[in-house]
């Protein structure tokens, strides 16, 4: 029963770090067509990412060559995560 529980904690973090690159990557997209700053879905993608990208600007230098990699990093650290995650509690099936 636990391992079930344990399983189902697991799967919905993964989802939710899945779902967190696809709006990372949206908010990156946007960011290159400079969106008008008032729509609510700019706003809201915003505040789900800033936070995040300010945690990891704040321990690496995140611009090379003009370019903002904060996206780019926090995507490639949440993949590791999720593959962690998941080869963690396969283990327990």
């Amino acid at each position: 029963m636990i391992d079930s529980l344990l399983v189902a904690f697991a799967t919905l973090f993964v989802t939710v770090i899945s779902l967190y690159k696809w709006v990372i990557i949206i908010s990156a997209i946007l960011s290159w067509v400079q969106p008008d700053p008032y729509n609510p879905i700019v706003q809201m993608l915003n505040r789900l990412t800033q936070p995040a990208y300010a945690l990891v600007r704040r321990f690496i230098p995140t611009v090379f060559g003009g370019m903002d990699m904060a996206p780019l990093i926090l995507i490639f650290t949440l993949q590791f995560l999720e593959i962690f995650v998941q080869n963690l509690f396969s283990k327990i099936m």
